[in-house]
């Protein structure tokens, strides 16, 4: 027999298999990963679950997480076992074998990569199409919409404060954000002078407010409790005071404010123009007037609290 084909001894060492080694440490660290995303940290994600377009997104946040945390784990274990596998030990002066590339991971690598990506694209369009996305405001023309009827509140943003109008209450506006629990609710989006972001954090609702556009976003709130409302678009001079701070009541808590406001507010809501999806601004100082007459201050427009200095 020649020496070409001659078995090699039994005795022979064989390398380790370096890639199952790295897949079966990912695999692990992989799944605990994961396990600790959805169970432990998901549910204390923002913005919470006070509302049907703040679960969503809470979810979708905890469902993209998911989804990545295997691929930079993979990356970390890779570069953590060749860093401590195969470094170069004292002494080890040779070269490395000459590796030009390797087709079955390059293709892997790809074809996982783009699946992922591909995914991803389709469950964020799914979830803007759908209810999902109904807080995040979607101009006039919404692509969903709730069944039934939802209780519509107007948001108009002014330096710098959001006034609320009540439409299927008298129309009455009020500075307070106040909705019932269990019901959905259709925010009607404007502005009177510049362009603000209308942000109720725990409702997980972010529509933008511009001039003469009516932008609506829908969420129905799951629990009672207070809600944090801020301008996220810089609009002037007092952009960082303008926060202010709604409430999630029970029904009857709510039907029985909604009346005692309207009650309250007649003599002024017949001074307001009537209800419409947008109001012209030169009619801005009339509403003003009025506003202030029923001592709410900074409705409608140019709003200066009294310690600030004069504004033009």
């Amino acid at each position: 027999m020649s020496a070409a084909t001659e078995p090699a001894p039994s005795g022979a060492a064989t390398g380790p298999n370096h890639g199952l080694r790295i897949a079966l440490i990912w695999a692990v660290l992989a799944l605990a990963a994961d396990l600790l995303i959805w169970f432990v940290w998901g549910p204390h994600l923002p913005p919470g679950r006070m509302a049907s377009a703040a679960q969503t997104q809470q979810d979708a946040i905890k469902v993209l997480a998911v989804t990545a945390a295997p691929v930079m784990v993979l990356v970390l274990v890779y570069f953590s076992y060749a860093f401590i596998v195969w470094r170069q030990r004292a002494g080890d002066d040779t070269d490395g074998p000459p590796i030009h590339g390797n087709t079955r991971v390059q293709a892997t690598w790809i074809t996982v990569t783009s699946i992922l990506v591909l995914a991803v694209f389709v469950f964020g369009t799914v979830e803007l199409a759908t209810a999902q996305g109904a807080g995040a405001g979607q101009g006039p023309t919404p692509l969903w919409k709730p069944g039934g009827t939802p209780l519509q509140v107007q948001v108009i943003g002014q330096q710098w404060k959001f006034t609320y109008r009540y439409p299927q209450y008298g129309g009455f506006e009020t500075t307070a954000l106040v909705l019932p629990v269990g019901q959905w609710v259709q925010f009607n989006v404007t502005s009177l002078d510049v362009i603000h972001s209308f942000w109720a954090y725990q409702l997980g609702v972010k529509a933008d407010a511009n001039p003469g556009v009516n932008n609506v976003a829908y969420t129905k709130p799951t629990s009672t409790g207070s809600v944090t409302v801020r301008c996220a678009e810089l609009c002037g001079l007092w952009h960082g005071a303008m926060f202010d701070y709604g409430a999630v009541l029970s029904v009857p808590a709510f039907r029985a404010w909604a009346v005692r406001t309207e009650a309250r507010l007649a003599p002024i809501t017949r001074m307001l123009p009537p209800y419409a999806t947008t109001y012209d601004p030169t009619v801005i100082p009339t509403i003003n007037k009025a506003m202030a007459k029923a001592g709410i201050l900074g409705a409608n427009g140019y709003y200066y609290p009294p310690q600030d200095p004069v504004q033009p």
